[in-house]
């Protein structure tokens, strides 16, 4: 029936990217509070003044549903390795750290033993110094040897701008170990002049997984020597490594330990991630390798005040007459107003490219008003920028020239930005991972910070904004990736084939599916057995035959029709969405129009103009089920996982007013569709069960829409995903089943391990959707309870009161965990 989703401080960086707390203050943008300075000396401004000004006024003050505080904590000290060289560790006390964190000792000690090991300690925490002190080691103790290139090093990082952020961060730390140290950034932004220099005789080569997958590991022969004399690999932000994308990495990396030992080494994998449950479990699964856990966070902090801001309902009306909440993105708008004119240095994250750029103009616009200097002062950051773009503005947040940015998590991941003194979360990030993560980018120097969450009116956010005990008393997720995934491994497969032939001696390497899937490749005419090994046939790169982030093909171009000018990039799976015809599309704070999509030329024409409103897409879907490989009775009912194809077209896009997100018309589109295998769960009800739960046929249809959308907004909950990593559907009589039917699915190809881990925690999940539409104030249901953002029906038909007893009595059959 519906479509609703698709799917620190020089301890840290080392680098000269260190932003100096804000020691000044001046009047906020809504009023200035009795007492405030707003000319003279500077003054320190700690978190809770900060949060009190926000909040002055009884309507900004009954906006905050819950305010945490964690206290600050002391460090504790250790000594570094003795076999850490001399040189290394005067080049570290000379950037002014005298003596180590416990567990960055700890982790230089695991690398030095020839240990893979994990760090996993919070933001700020000097993960950088913990792998970056082994590694410098060693390629100094290399540049000493006598004949051949010395030791190398690999670093990984998922965005390409933490990649150069970080050879800033090396370049300064290692400049008094002179030659000894070479790093030089390896990726698609490198100029083909350099990249020669690169493969001969850089011994720190720091690239992403996407050139290491179709730039490295093809051309190894090129990299022989590198390859030869590798001795760590360092795989920075690894957390971010989860579902399709963290399973494609996982390959990735077991071909790169089989061309190593191809030529003879086998390095060491040094990893950092963000706190997370279980994480050397995870480390093991992405590289295939035992791993060591440094979990115990020995670094100082200051404290954190931490507020959950509930945006006010509005005397507006939606869809079906629900009460409008004012949006997320013009709250994070003001706040980021107020901030800025304090002088508050802060980085609102945003979830989407559209709502960076949104709210950044809407604080220009309102800052013009207080003080036109300050417009100067605020900008967005994105993913789609062209690369001068993202360099630039970096710099002026380093600098300081920027004291507000509204960015989307590439900058989460991107740079090291130490010293913020706030950070506005507009809506839930997915995941308490990701929501520690962003918070963690303020205080960064050891100085207390302000962390604000915005709920989004959805069912997920304001469940927590009232539930603060399931942010701030439950551990963060583990992380969830599926090597052995064959829409993953195959491609693989393919691609070691064509860097060196497949033995039999390869397929522990590569898992216990691989042994199942090579007849099939043969059966396909990608690979063919010769003697003892498979060789690729094609002529054809075969690591073309994938996209690791499952983008969907070759970028859309975003083309400015009159000047031919590129304006930025947008990814393929995505371009139905965001650049169909007559969509709305910001950048850097100017709006244009697209006039035509091209998918064939995967370029979209656009104009300058200035509409009022923005644009959303809506699409149908509709679902089969391939194969149900496991099931459970709930009553008379069942609960099911297993294979599915999806099919999703988008029809026609609202035009929504800015700001009130009131709807101003709807417009037909003629697209194609698009077609997803992948995995579900999925849930029946019998006609004894809709009996009990008094829902009749007039309102079934309302009642399963409504419970699959809440189910989709709450899972992030309880596994390690955001509700755009998943889709859904309901349907009153399903073919397949022949009853009343609600799938929830993986928005990857074969899946992700979202839907798996719902099945496996599906009371709780359940439970807790009931919980949020039940608890909600609205009578009829609204944003915040069952309607959703990305409905393919414009949330029709919905009830709330079925959805209701028709969880209450499906959860009464469920079974005891």
């Amino acid at each position: 029936m519906a479509f609703n989703h698709l799917p620190a401080g020089a301890h840290d960086a080392l680098g000269p990217l260190s932003i100096s707390p804000v020691t000044h203050s001046v009047p906020m943008a809504n009023f200035s509070p009795p007492g405030e300075p707003t000319t003279g000396a500077p003054i320190r401004t700690s978190p809770r003044t900060v949060l009190d000004r926000l909040t002055a006024g009884p309507s900004r003050a009954a906006r905050v549903t819950h305010t945490e505080h964690l206290p600050p904590r002391a460090a504790r000290y250790a000594v570094w390795p003795d076999r850490i060289r001399s040189e290394v560790v005067a080049a570290v006390q000379s950037a002014g750290i005298e003596h180590p964190w416990a567990h960055q000792a700890l982790a230089a000690e695991h690398a030095l033993d020839g240990e893979s090991v994990i760090v996993a300690t919070g933001t700020a925490s000097g993960k950088s110094l913990a792998y970056l002190t082994p590694v410098l080691s060693a390629l100094l103790d290399g540049s000493e040897a006598p004949n051949g290139r010395g030791t190398t090093a690999l670093y990984l990082a998922p965005t390409k701008a933490l990649a150069a952020d970080q050879r800033r961060a090396v370049r300064e730390l290692a400049a008094p170990l002179g030659n000894a140290v070479r790093p030089a950034v390896y990726d698609g932004d490198t100029p083909v002049e350099e990249r020669e220099w690169v493969r001969q005789y850089a011994n720190y080569v720091l690239t992403n997984p996407d050139m290491l997958h179709r730039g490295i590991l093809p051309s190894h022969p090129r990299w022989s020597s590198f390859l030869r004399a590798l001795r760590y690999v360092v795989i920075d932000e690894c957390h971010t490594y989860r579902g399709v994308f963290g399973s494609h990495v996982a390959q990735i990396l077991r071909r790169l330990r089989r061309l190593c030992a191809r030529y003879g080494s086998d390095p060491v994998f040094l990893l950092a991630s963000a706190t997370s449950a279980e994480p050397a479990i995870a480390a093991e699964r992405l590289t295939g390798l035992p791993v060591k856990e440094v979990a115990d966070d020995a670094s100082p902090r200051g404290d954190l005040v931490f507020a959950l801001w509930e945006p006010p309902l509005t005397e507006l009306h939606g869809e079906k007459g629900a009460p409008v909440r004012r949006t997320a993105t013009a709250e994070t708008a003001d706040l980021l107003t107020d901030l800025t004119v304090q002088g508050v240095r802060s980085v609102a994250f945003v979830r989407s490219r559209r709502g960076a750029e949104l709210i950044s103009v809407i604080a220009r616009e309102r800052l013009a008003e207080v003080d036109r200097s300050l417009t100067r002062r605020v900008a967005a950051y994105r993913g789609g920028y062209l690369p001068e773009e993202r360099r630039a503005l970096e710099r002026a947040l380093h600098s300081g020239e920027l004291l507000g940015l509204a960015a989307t998590t590439a900058l989460e991941l991107g740079v090291d930005v130490s010293g913020l003194d706030a950070v506005i979360i507009s809506g839930y990030p997915g995941t308490r991972a990701s929501l520690w993560q962003q918070a963690g980018r303020a205080g960064r120097s050891g100085q207390g910070a302000l962390a604000v969450l915005v709920a989004r009116d959805d069912p997920l956010d304001t469940y927590l904004v009232h539930h603060p005990e399931a942010l701030f008393r439950q551990p963060v997720e583990s992380t969830v990736l599926d090597p052995d995934n064959p829409y993953v491994l195959a491609p693989h497969l393919c691609a070691a084939a064509a860097e060196l032939p497949l033995t039999d001696d390869d397929l522990t390497l590569f898992g216990p599916a691989a042994g199942e899937l090579l007849p099939q490749l043969e059966g396909a005419k990608l690979l063919r057995r010769r003697t003892k090994a498979w060789h690729w046939t094609r002529r054809e790169r075969a690591a073309d035959l994938t996209d690791i982030r499952g983008e969907g093909g070759k970028p859309i171009q975003i083309v400015e029709e009159g000047t031919g000018r590129l304006l930025g990039t947008v990814d393929a799976a995505a371009a139905h969405t965001a650049v169909h015809e007559g969509a709305v599309h910001l950048h850097q704070g100017r709006t244009y129009l697209v006039r035509r999509l091209d998918l064939e030329d995967s370029v979209a024409l656009v104009e300058e103009a200035g509409p009022p409103y923005s644009t959303t897409a809506r699409d149908t879907t509709a679902i089969s089920i391939l194969e149900t490989d496991t099931e459970i009775p709930w009553g008379s009912g069942r609960l099911c996982y297993g294979s599915v194809e999806v099919t999703n077209q988008v029809v026609s896009f609202l035009r929504r007013r800015l700001i009130t997100g009131e709807v101003l018309g709807e417009t037909k589109l003629d697209l194609p569709p698009r077609t997803l295998r992948t995995r579900a769960v999925w849930w029946t009800v019998t006609e004894d069960q809709l009996d009990a739960a008094r829902v009749n046929p007039e309102i079934l249809g309302g009642a399963l829409h409504a419970a699959e959308h809440a189910s989709i907004g709450m899972l992030p909950l309880f596994a390690t995903c955001d509700r755009w990593d998943i889709g859904g559907v309901s349907v009153p009589l399903h073919p397949d089943t022949l009853l009343p039917t609600v799938f929830v699915y993986d928005g990857h190809p074969g899946g992700a391990g979202f839907a798996e881990r719902a099945f496996h925690t599906a009371r709780a999940w359940l439970t807790a959707t009931r919980e949020a539409i039940a608890s909600c104030e609205c009578d009829a249901g609204c944003p915040s309870c069952i309607q959703s953002p990305k409905c393919g029906n414009g949330n029709d038909p919905l009830h709330k009161r079925g959805a209701v007893r028709l969880l209450t009595t499906l959860l009464k059959d469920a079974p005891t965990p």
